[in-house]
């Protein structure tokens, strides 16, 4: 819960922007770590040495990590992990084109602004050469030919596959996805399509990446989104918000043994002031020990049937209310409005029936992120069930006027 300055109370219902994991009374043994870093070597420069809670934080991510994901490193933030991924890819292949999909996120400096798909990539321009856009296997106003969820599956995997025989297997670096869709809905793949796609990458000599910067760290349910994909071990793959649990500006890069040796014979041509910063590193590595010696996997996984449960409860109750998706503690509430039509396109304004329902959110004692036509849920990871409760009780009220607004 957070106060504002007249004391009224808010339940945090996105943990801010899907990072605050472990709420807002951190560990003592996180604080503690921070602050005998602080204390002991506050900093150097990753180019010119390396600090032994450096080397600890990387043994403890390697074995978390499956197959041999090893090489890291530890820039600040999610978007400046995916410029190392992509810089690795491009460095390691000797190719350039990176392939994302259209309803996607990556960033906000200019290549991970420009593997972006969504909305926020025309901002900058829209004009950085090497990335190409490609179809989620959920596409928004058609569907993929099939009579069952298999065969549009392998429709879908048809498609991605002409698109790289199109463009090039050649010129193609990287096929860079997050492994749960975040901002756009909190969308996973179907059944064998990740693998698919490594298949695919496999046979034309691209490099997999899963961007894990939203779910890393627990958020499904299980340590990495991409666990959820039997089989799939991606060869390079990205985290930030969760591995700290945003208490301090950290991110991974972690890439497959045979790319991470490649590097000790050439420079990997990405680097950054603060990349392995010593303070933000102890914290991560006592935030890690926390999720797992506390169990909060474990936590998010009996709480996840509840989650969904009230998830459909809500979406039952509120004709505004389409569909609805939920995976561990990640959930998302797709808008519609009396003709089914979708109420929110990502080149208009927002809407003023979002006006409204932003307001009795907020007035019901809700903060979160609002990214219409979805409206996603995912509170701290450590959240209680009576607090997951309250939480939904409070945006059930919150979307009576959603659903008034809209007409219905």
């Amino acid at each position: 819960y957070l106060f504002d300055d007249k004391g009224h109370k808010f339940l945090d219902w996105t943990s801010q922007a899907v990072c605050s994991n472990v709420g807002y009374d951190l560990p003592d043994t996180v604080i503690d770590a921070t602050m005998k870093q602080m204390k002991e070597l506050p900093f150097v420069y990753g180019g010119l040495g390396i600090v032994e809670v450096r080397a600890r934080l990387s043994k403890l991510c390697g074995e978390l990590l499956p197959a041999d994901l090893q090489g890291m490193v530890f820039p600040s933030s999610g978007s400046e992990a995916n410029e190392a991924a992509i810089m690795c890819a491009r460095r390691y292949t000797g190719k350039f084109k990176v392939i994302n999909w259209y309803r996607s996120y990556h960033g906000g400096t200019t290549n991970a602004q420009q593997a972006t798909g969504d909305f926020r990539r025309w901002f900058g321009g829209d004009h950085v050469p090497g990335f190409v856009k490609a179809s989620n296997p959920y596409p928004l106003f058609w569907d993929l030919k099939g009579d069952t969820e298999e065969e549009r599956t392998q429709m879908a995997l048809n498609m991605l596959e002409e698109q790289v025989l199109n463009e090039g297997p050649d010129t193609i670096a990287l096929i860079q996805f997050e492994s749960v869709v975040g901002g756009g809905g909190v969308i996973m793949p179907p059944k064998g399509y990740m693998q698919g796609v490594r298949a695919i990458c496999d046979k034309y000599e691209i490099l997999l990446h899963c961007d894990e910067v939203m779910v890393g760290f627990g958020r499904t349910g299980r340590l990495f989104g991409f666990q959820h994909y039997d089989g799939v071990v991606p060869d390079i793959v990205t985290a930030a918000k969760g591995i700290s649990s945003a208490a301090l500006p950290i991110s991974m890069m972690a890439t497959r043994k045979h790319i991470m040796e490649a590097f000790e014979e050439m420079p990997l041509g990405w680097g950054s002031t603060y990349q392995a910063h010593p303070v933000a590193m102890a914290c991560a590595y006592e935030n890690v020990k926390y999720l797992l010696n506390e169990n909060v996997l474990g936590h998010v996984q009996e709480l996840a049937p509840k989650f969904e449960d009230a998830m459909k409860t809500i979406s039952e109750n509120h004709p505004s209310i389409k569909q609805y998706r939920a995976v561990g503690m990640f959930g998302c509430f797709d808008v519609h409005t009396l003709d089914g039509s979708n109420p929110q396109l990502q080149h208009t304004a927002v809407d003023s029936a979002f006006v409204a329902y932003k307001k009795a959110y907020t007035e019901n004692g809700l903060m979160g992120l609002l990214r219409p036509p979805h409206l996603h849920v995912a509170p701290p990871l450590t959240i209680t069930e009576d607090e997951l409760m309250d939480g939904f009780e409070r945006q059930d009220k919150a979307l009576y006027a959603l659903d008034d607004a809209l007409g219905f």
